[in-house]
């Protein structure tokens, strides 16, 4: 087995705000609807959580859960320990119906840090981020693609897809230089 590789192998920028790429981290997404027997015990084992309420990110112990809809979960563990954490999704909720599915190398995550690291998603997303509490999980567009983010310690991590992953770096790195103005192409130009 090779060695986990993170889709921008670590690049970070600094400016009035600092961009870096975390990674490799394990993801998975859950599918299972809140009440779902045997969902508190499996997220308790793999994150060491409770089960997420809307629109919330629970941390411990560097695992994370997070809501992402009304039956979808993204947990955030070691790259190393995604494997046995589905044994223990599978071993937890047994025959109900779920869908638990290692999204480790199909992501890409990134820090967003300092005092004004609010204000290099502000220009991205139609998010008001003076109203982000900590650990509220919002998912929306970063310009136009899909991305989850939430406020941590003196920060922001967010999460998009591997593909798109330079493009969302580029964007959050012009984003944070001082005086950078972001503007959209209009239809037809």
């Amino acid at each position: 087995m090779s060695d986990p590789v993170s889709a921008l192998g670590g690049v970070q920028s600094h400016g009035f705000a600092t961009v870096r790429e975390i990674g490799p981290s394990g993801m998975i997404m859950l599918r299972a609807t809140h009440d779902l027997q045997g969902l508190q015990s499996a997220l308790k084992v793999c994150t060491g959580t409770e089960i997420p309420e809307k629109r919330q990110i629970l941390h411990c112990n560097g695992r994370s859960a997070g809501w992402m809809s009304p039956d979808e979960y993204l947990l955030i563990l070691p790259y190393g320990e995604t494997e046995t954490a589905l044994l223990a999704i599978a071993e937890h909720l047994g025959r109900a119906h779920h869908l638990a599915v290692s999204v480790s190398d199909a992501r890409a995550m990134f820090r967003i840090e300092g005092a004004k690291a609010d204000q290099v998603l502000t220009k991205l997303a139609p998010v008001d981020l003076q109203s982000l509490r900590p650990d509220e999980l919002r998912r929306t567009r970063t310009a136009q693609v899909a991305a989850a983010f939430w406020r941590l310690n003196d920060g922001l991590t967010l999460v998009c897809y591997r593909s798109v992953a330079r493009y969302v770096y580029d964007l959050l790195t012009i984003s944070a230089m001082e005086g950078a103005q972001l503007e959209s192409a209009s239809p037809g130009t």
